[in-house]
């Protein structure tokens, strides 16, 4: 009798352990720890909680060939929305980009870093239009396009939204879409997110703060 009751102390405590240590999994699972929980104070506001891998897209790029999430992998990019008629906001973006990749440039740390452009306007944004329009800002940029749900898909994975407006005359209209630039890493997730207002000098130091982060 005496053996039981010494023993029962145990036993509870035994069982308690292991129904804390169910708990501690359980909260673990049900709340991960964010991948940004530890990031420098100027990241968490550009930092996604966590990687967002993407699926796979099907697109054109300005040289008519095909362009996939693998184009993606191997390098960090630099992605933003937009269309070759826009007026202000991509211009000022891309021209904005080109500031960034010459600080890359001059600082060695552009090989493994690309922009692409993605045009929401395939209705006139054909390949050569593409081409000729990102060529004058930077010839190393890339540009795509393709069918909407194609784009729609990509867009969506972002968090890129868009609308195209109303005709004003045939073939005349307004697409209203993001500003934001997103930066996917080398295994084709999305990381990052820069919000307006673009500053190249700032952007290249989160950038190269992130990579430090990922690394």
């Amino acid at each position: 009798m005496s053996n039981s009751s010494n023993r029962s102390p145990l036993v509870i405590f035994f069982i308690f352990s292991v129904m804390l240590l169910i708990g501690v999994v359980a909260y673990s699972v049900m709340n991960p720890r964010n991948a940004s929980d530890n990031a420098p104070a100027e990241l968490l506001g550009v930092l996604r909680p966590e990687p967002k891998l993407l699926a796979p897209i099907r697109l054109i790029d300005q040289d008519g060939a095909a362009f996939s999430t693998e184009n993606l992998k191997g390098k960090w990019s630099f992605v933003f929305f937009g269309y070759t008629y826009c007026p202000d906001v991509c211009p000022m973006t891309l021209s904005m980009l080109k500031a960034v990749d010459k600080h890359l440039d001059d600082s060695g740390n552009s090989e493994d870093t690309q922009v692409l452009f993605v045009s929401v306007d395939p209705a006139r944004d054909t390949p050569e239009k593409l081409a000729e329009y990102i060529a004058f800002f930077n010839k190393d940029f890339l540009a795509a396009t393709g069918e909407k749900i194609e784009i729609d898909k990509f867009a969506q994975q972002l968090g890129a939204g868009y609308i195209i407006d109303p005709e004003t005359a045939p073939g005349v209209y307004a697409v209203s879409h993001t500003s934001a630039i997103f930066l996917i890493d080398p295994q084709a997730r999305l990381v990052a997110t820069f919000s307006q207002p673009h500053n190249p000098e700032t952007i290249v130091q989160l950038y190269f703060q992130i990579r430090d982060y990922f690394r």
